[in-house]
C-alpha cells in the first residue's frame, strides 16, 4: 500500500479527536480566525476582497473563490501559525477552508469538522516534512504552496465523508495541481496571496473531483515525480510514519506578534535583555548571529511600500521592538518608513551566520545577540520564543492575541461574541456564525474603502 494509500485510509477511518487534541485545535481556529480578521485591515487584503467582489458579480463565483480569499487572508496576515520543522503555516490555510465547507454544510457534524482540521493539518505538514520544506525553501519553492492543495484535500476528504479510495485519489489529485513558488515580487499588487489562495481551493476541487470518481497516480510519493518535475527527493514515509499515535499538531507554533518567524528569536532575545534593564538609549551595537539559512532573509533594509521588507527585516523588527513599545504587535501591518531614530537604532545592528546555531534545526530556529552598553556586554540565546511548543501559548494567552489583533478591526465587543463563537465551534457551536461574523468584517473592509476613494 503507498504512502497516499495509508494516509487516505487514515482519512477516511480515523476515530474521533481526542479531548485534549481538540483543545489545541479550538485554540489554533480562535488564532487563525483573529489572523483572518486582522489582515483585512491591509493594503492586501482588502485588494482581494475587492477581487473576489469582482469574481462574484461577473461570474457568479461560490464557495471555492471563498476558500480562497479567506485563506490567502488568513496567511497574508503574518501572524498564523507555523511548524518550524516543515517550514508549513497549515493553520492559515486547513481552517478557513473546513470552515468555509462546514458553514455551506449545515449539516456538518462537529466530531467530522474537528477531525477535518486535524487530518489537513496532518497532511499538509507531513508533506511538509517529507519534503525537507526548511532546505528547499531556499531553493525558491515556497513549502505551503506546494502543500496547500494537499491540506485542503485532505480536510475536504473528510468533511465530504469519502472513502478510502477516494480520498486517497483526492491526495494525489490535489499533489498533481499543487506548483513550487511564485517568485519574490512583493508590491501590493503581489500575486502572492492570490496564489496560495488559488492552491488552497485547488485542493477542494480535487477532493470534489475524487467524490466524483476522478482516480490518479496513487504512487506519485514512491515514483519519479517529484524527482523528475520538482528536481528534489522525497522521503513518502514522513507522510505515515506515526499516523495515529500521535499528532504533529503538537509541535506547531503560536505566533507572538506580526513579523517573518526567522525574525523573532533574536528580537524575543533583544526584548528580555531590555527587559532586564538595559534602556535602548544606552545601546551603542548590537551584534546579532542567525541560522545561516535565514541570514540572507532577514539581513536587510526596508523598502517604502513593500510590507513584506518591513516584516523580514531582523534589523528593523528589533529596532522597532526597541522603540516603540512592542511594536511589531501592531494589528495595521503595514508600516510607514521608519523614523531616523528608528534608522539610528538599524544602523547599530550588524547580522552574521551561525553554523553552531544548527545543532537543533530545523525543530529549533535559535538566535544569539550581544548588546555593548558603554562598558557593558550582554548576551542572550533564544532557542524558543513565547508560542512556541517549548513556550507554549494557554487560552489566556491565546485571548490575548485574538483581542489584540481582531479588536481593533470589529471593535471590543464584537471581538468577544467572535471569540466566543470560535470557543464554541467544534462542541456543539455553528461555524456558519463564524463565517458572517468574518464576512461581516470583510464587508466593513470594503466600505473603508470605499469612503477612502471619495474623500
Amino acid at each position: 500500500m503507498s504512502a497516499l494509500e495509508q494516509l487516505g485510509r487514515w482519512i477516511a477511518t480515523s476515530a474521533p479527536v481526542a479531548k485534549e487534541l481538540r483543545e489545541r485545535i479550538e485554540l489554533h481556529l480562535i488564532d487563525t480566525v483573529g489572523a483572518l480578521i486582522a489582515s483585512t485591515a491591509t493594503a492586501e487584503g482588502r485588494l482581494l476582497l475587492q477581487f473576489r467582489d469582482q469574481l462574484r458579480h461577473n461570474t457568479g463565483a461560490g464557495i471555492a473563490i471563498d476558500v480562497a480569499t479567506r485563506c490567502a487572508l488568513a496567511r497574508l496576515s503574518e501572524i498564523d501559525d507555523i511548524h518550524l520543522a516543515s517550514m508549513t503555516t497549515a493553520g492559515a490555510i486547513v481552517i478557513p477552508a473546513v470552515l468555509s465547507l462546514a458553514a455551506a454544510n449545515p449539516s456538518a457534524e462537529g466530531d467530522v469538522t474537528v477531525s477535518a482540521i486535524l487530518a489537513g493539518y496532518e497532511a499538509m505538514i507531513r508533506l511538509g516534512l517529507a519534503i525537507d520544506g526548511p532546505t528547499v525553501r531556499y531553493r525558491g519553492i515556497w513549502p505551503t504552496y506546494l502543500a496547500a492543495p494537499f491540506g485542503v484535500a485532505a480536510a475536504a476528504a473528510r468533511l465530504l465523508k469519502l472513502d478510502a479510495k477516494q480520498s486517497a485519489n483526492a491526495l494525489a489529485l490535489a499533489l498533481t495541481s499543487a506548483a513550487p513558488g511564485v517568485g519574490q515580487h512583493h508590491a501590493v499588487g503581489t500575486s502572492r496571496w492570490l496564489a496560495v489562495g488559488n492552491a488552497a481551493s485547488n485542493g477542494l476541487t480535487a477532493a470534489l473531483a475524487a467524490q466524483a470518481r476522478f482516480t490518479s497516480d496513487v504512487d506519485l510519493m514512491e515514483g519519479n515525480f517529484f524527482h523528475s518535475v520538482y528536481g528534489m527527493a522525497v522521503s513518502p514515509g514522513e507522510l505515515t510514519d506515526g499516523l495515529g499515535a500521535g499528532s504533529v499538531l503538537t509541535d506547531v507554533s503560536f505566533k507572538p506578534w506580526c513579523a517573518a518567524r526567522q525574525t523573532m528569536a533574536a528580537t524575543q532575545a533583544l526584548r528580555e535583555i531590555i527587559d532586564n534593564g538595559v534602556r535602548p538609549k544606552e545601546i551603542d551595537r548590537i551584534r546579532v548571529w542567525v541560522l545561516p539559512p535565514h541570514r540572507k532573509m532577514i539581513d536587510h533594509d526596508v523598502k517604502s511600500g513593500d510590507r513584506a521588507s518591513h516584516l523580514t527585516s531582523v534589523a528593523f523588527c528589533m529596532a522597532a521592538e526597541a522603540l516603540a513599545a512592542h511594536g511589531t504587535a501592531a494589528p495595521g501591518l503595514s508600516p510607514p518608513d521608519p523614523s531616523q531614530h528608528a534608522r539610528d537604532f538599524m544602523a547599530k545592528i550588524t547580522v552574521e551566520p551561525d553554523q553552531s546555531l544548527l545543532a537543533q534545526y530545523p525543530r529549533h530556529w535559535p538566535a544569539r545577540i550581544e548588546v555593548e552598553a558603554g562598558s557593558a556586554r550582554y548576551q542572550r540565546v533564544v532557542t524558543a520564543i513565547p508560542g512556541d511548543p517549548a513556550r507554549p501559548f494557554d487560552r489566556v494567552k491565546v485571548h490575548q492575541k485574538f483581542a489584540r489583533f481582531a479588536g481593533p478591526i470589529v471593535g471590543a465587543e464584537r471581538t468577544e461574541q467572535l471569540f466566543r463563537c470560535c470557543r464554541d465551534a467544534l462542541t456543539g457551536g455553528d461555524p456558519a456564525a463564524i463565517v458572517e461574523e468574518i464576512e461581516r468584517a470583510c464587508q466593513a473592509a470594503l466600505h473603508q474603502v470605499e469612503s477612502e476613494a471619495h474623500t
